[in-house]
């Protein structure tokens, strides 16, 4: 069984989400873009509000 991090589980959703709510976009654009948006954050202290910041990001 493969066990995900749990900010690899955040991107997917995030990732997940943003595609939903946008079905005209490339997923592939997409999920990029929260990978960058992650990138960018992954080293913040409060990670509470993480997904939503790189879902505005994003």
């Amino acid at each position: 069984m493969i066990v995900e991090s749990e900010d690899a589980l955040t991107i997917r959703h995030v990732a997940e989400r943003l595609m939903n709510a946008h079905p005209e976009l490339d997923a592939s654009l997409v999920e990029s873009s929260v990978q960058t948006a992650y990138e960018e954050l992954r080293y913040a202290r409060v990670r509470t509000y993480l997904p939503v910041l790189m879902e505005r990001q994003a």
